[in-house]
């Protein structure tokens, strides 16, 4: 897979977006910062980098990268040298065995082609106790969309699955309860479904920005960082890791290596 259509799928500033769809990329880097704070951490698949500021804020160090070049260099065009940015794989990062202690992927671990070997590098390039923070669209909702040039999608329960074969403890949470969203959104969950099912949903973000207006209202403009436009943070809900949810929209995983093998 090449990597120019994700140029397509990224979110970059300037773009118009749901209040909700800034919610979830603020409070995401939000419930980050406890397993961060005065640690060392790289986000692989970070985009446009929006949350990378809000993560300096709290961590020792930052670095962080993107298979596309064109999408990181909207991140270069925010920030310039400030933080250490370069293009790579997930499954293959440029740097030392033991260099952080996290390892964020935010909204892309269904563009993976190999699930594997992903943890397999998490796992060299963490420390003894270190994590693996993931948020992830939740497929377990009956109106679940995934993403034109996704792969795999990973509920609660792939999810631990997938960690743990690799010796990860993990914990999960839920974000965004289907049940406390606008009548709007209510009452349009079964047509978007329904349109899902039919291959009738847009692919671009630009294509998708009527659509968004329909569900979700008034649109934002999406900020080159999450410092730009704060949002309030909401505490995520614990879930169990042995059952598909099927609540919530994001779910959240932070996987612990206690470990120092770096075997699978």
């Amino acid at each position: 897979m090449g990597t120019e259509q994700f140029v397509d799928v990224t979110e970059i500033a300037g773009q118009m977006i749901s209040a909700e769809q800034l919610d979830r990329m603020c409070n995401r880097y939000y419930w980050a910062r406890q397993f961060v704070e005065g640690r060392d951490l790289v986000e692989a698949g970070c985009g446009a980098g929006q949350g990378l500021d809000y993560l300096a804020l709290h961590a020792r160090s930052v670095a962080a990268g993107d298979i596309s070049a064109e999408v990181l260099e909207r991140a270069r065009g925010t920030y310039g040298d400030r933080f250490d940015l370069r293009v790579f794989d997930a499954a293959a990062m440029p740097w030392g065995d033991g260099s952080f202690d996290a390892v964020i992927l935010f909204e892309a671990i269904y563009y993976l082609p190999d699930v594997d070997a992903f943890i397999r590098e998490v796992k060299r390039v963490l420390r003894p106790g270190g994590y693996l923070l993931v948020a992830t669209a939740n497929k377990d909702l009956y109106d679940f969309v995934p993403s034109p040039f996704s792969v795999d999608y990973y509920g609660v329960e792939e999810l631990a699955r997938l960690v743990g074969k690799h010796g990860f403890s993990a914990e999960f949470w839920g974000y965004v309860d289907t049940a406390t969203v606008s009548a709007r959104q209510r009452t349009l969950r079964p047509i978007k479904s329904v349109a899902s099912r039919l291959g009738l949903i847009p692919k671009t973000m630009g294509s998708k920005e009527l659509l968004k207006r329909l569900f979700f209202g008034r649109l934002v403009k999406m900020p080159a960082s999450i410092l730009e436009a704060p949002v309030k943070y909401v505490e995520p809900t614990r879930l169990p890791a042995d059952r598909a949810d099927k609540r919530f929209k994001v779910i959240y995983c932070a996987a612990r290596f206690s470990g120092t093998s770096r075997s699978s």
